[in-house]
């Protein structure tokens, strides 16, 4: 048991460079405050909808009552506000946590009102890790008064390991979790009937009759059954061997590559957008980023 337990650590808490995890935080800070302002009016508008509507989930589960619009938007701008904080890297022992904490509270807010949008779980939980970690050691504004101050810059650490091991389980996990849920709900049948076809048939309809978009490439593709049998096995394979990425390099490339290519899937037989892990910043933590700007720099010419 000790000698698991050594592995373990030394594989968790693998020592990183600094740089490694402020890029990712960089990259996932980015894509979290460009998505609250985008979102921004939408997520206000639901202190217009009758209090009726209203039914608290996770963390919002402490409010009996509707927020009035003020606080709504007040939460909002904060949210924004800590945002810009932690993609900048100022104060962040401060503004990590409570850009995580916002996040967390205004999207649940939004989802505590209809439909809960399920695309944004990973995100908000990268963002947490992220906030409680010492993620802006570099490329920051408290790098650089850290240097003003005369700091030595921060060596590879585990503090900087960890961080984006963290990152990691919590994809794969999230993967996974899907997939055990497709088993629990259709069992094998998921890969082997028409469960997936009845799926991208059921969405594409709903949809026009509704006057929504959908997809026409679904619609054509329904009519051929013997193609969605193997795209559900994959799809399953993929989720259940997601755990598999956290112990192996190439696997973990095989990994982010075929998830990818499954939301891109979706996104063309049934308009479905899962923006996080199609711009691929869901699978920035298992990336060794910073070498990217040691390959953008002209190399020397070697002396004769």
């Amino acid at each position: 048991m000790r000698r698991l337990l050594d592995r373990f650590d030394r594989a968790f808490f693998a020592e990183a460079p600094a740089e490694r995890l402020a890029i990712v935080r960089l990259l996932v800070g980015a894509f979290a405050l460009v998505y609250l302002c985008v979102r921004a009016v939408h997520l206000q508008r639901v202190g217009h909808l009758p209090p009726e509507g209203f039914r608290p989930i996770g963390v919002i589960s402490v409010l009996s009552a509707p927020l009035p619009l003020w606080a709504v938007r007040g939460l909002i701008g904060a949210a924004i506000a800590a945002g810009a904080a932690f993609v900048a890297g100022y104060r962040f022992r401060v503004s990590g946590p409570l850009f995580g904490a916002l996040l967390l509270w205004v999207l649940s807010y939004r989802n505590s009102w209809g439909m809960v949008f399920h695309t944004e779980n990973l995100l908000v939980l990268h963002v947490i890790a992220l906030g409680l970690a010492a993620a802006a050691d570099a490329y920051s504004l408290d790098a650089r008064r850290a240097r003003a101050l005369s700091a030595p810059p921060p060596a590879p650490h585990g503090r900087y390991g960890w961080p984006l091991r963290l990152l990691c389980a919590i994809t794969v996990t999230s993967y996974f979790i899907a997939g055990v849920a497709k088993l629990r709900n259709s069992g094998l049948d998921w890969a082997l009937s028409d469960i997936l076809r009845n799926y991208v048939a059921y969405d594409n309809v709903r949809k026009i009759a509704l006057g929504d978009t959908h997809s026409p490439l679904g619609g054509a593709l329904v009519r051929y059954g013997f193609l969605f049998p193997p795209l559900a096995l994959a799809s399953l394979a993929m989720e259940l061997g997601a755990p598999l990425a956290l112990f192996s390099r190439r696997v973990a490339v095989v990994f982010c590559a075929a998830a990818w290519l499954f939301h891109l899937g979706v996104l063309l037989t049934m308009a479905i957008l899962f923006p996080y892990p199609l711009l691929g910043i869901a699978f920035a933590g298992f990336f060794e980023l910073e070498k990217m700007r040691d390959l953008r720099r002209p190399r020397r010419a070697r002396p004769a």
